[in-house]
């Protein structure tokens, strides 16, 4: 059986890669939002480790609404970055600071 520390490693592991992603690359908002999605990922594992660790079915029940709800926000990041992207031509961050309508 795999112990518990492996698995908050690997959630930890996953979470400070997010946040590299996040940190180190401003630049393109598809690689701003996989970093989310990861991070979010992170987090349900740790979720899933102590859910299992503890018996307890909760955790298991909350990474359902997690989930749920970031697939409901990849829907609506990547519906955004399609009309950005037909209205600017670009996905850098930089070039889409000015969001006048």
């Amino acid at each position: 059986m795999i112990p518990l520390s492996h698995y908050l490693a690997l959630g930890a592991a996953l979470f400070a890669l997010s946040m590299v992603g996040i940190f180190l690359n401003r630049k393109n908002v598809v690689i701003l939002l996989m970093s989310i999605e990861l991070l979010l990922l992170a987090v349900n594992i740790n979720f899933v480790a102590f859910s299992h660790f503890l018996q307890d079915a909760a955790g298991q029940v909350f990474v359902f609404f997690i989930l749920t709800v970031a697939a409901a926000e990849s829907a609506i990041g990547l519906a955004i970055l399609i009309v950005l992207f037909r209205s600017r031509r670009t996905i850098n961050v930089d070039e889409l600071e000015s969001l006048k309508g």
